[in-house]
């Protein structure tokens, strides 16, 4: 395997993990907690912040309010160096939810509560990504993508419809 190969693999498996996290999390009663995935300016690195619902924009169901208030943020620079902690870089995703509940108590607080709507967008989300189709919901576009549709890095119309508010 090349090396870009494996460091593509490893965005993957790194960005899978951060994913497979929050699925965990609502499966744990914690259904209003969202993801806000992107890419950085360069194009280089998938980005995915992570917050509650009341933090989500009310036109936009996969885009912060505030970026720096009641979010963590991942990027696939650090590798699995996740949300910055340096004791998680062999963690399973269990694991990583683990953590995320000790060190985020107050996101978790306002993510508490039922969403099966959203939940179940995010199960198909997840299995997109999981066949390696990462959502994006900002980025430097070149062209404006269809509003019905949540890009993914397979492309602008990836068929994963616009996450619920």
């Amino acid at each position: 395997m090349a090396r870009d190969d494996r460091q593509d693999s490893d965005v993957m498996k790194n960005a899978l993990a951060v994913l497979e996290m929050v699925g965990i999390l609502h499966e744990r009663g914690y259904e209003h907690l969202r993801v806000a995935p992107g890419m950085s300016p360069s194009g280089m690195s998938w980005r995915c912040s992570v917050t509650h619902r009341g933090n989500i924009r009310p036109d936009h169901g996969a885009k912060t309010i505030e970026f720096y208030e009641d979010t963590v943020h991942y990027t696939s620079a650090a590798g699995n160096r996740f949300f910055d902690w340096e004791d998680a870089q062999e963690d399973t995703p269990d694991r990583l939810a683990d953590k995320f509940e000790q060190r985020f108590p107050e996101i978790l607080e306002n993510a508490t509560g039922a969403d099966p709507e959203y939940v179940a967008w995010y199960v198909t989300m997840l299995e997109l990504a999981r066949q390696g189709s990462l959502p994006i919901a900002y980025a430097d576009w070149y062209d404006d993508p269809d509003p019905r549709w949540l890009p993914t890095t397979a492309g602008f119309e990836s068929g994963l419809p616009m996450p619920p508010i």
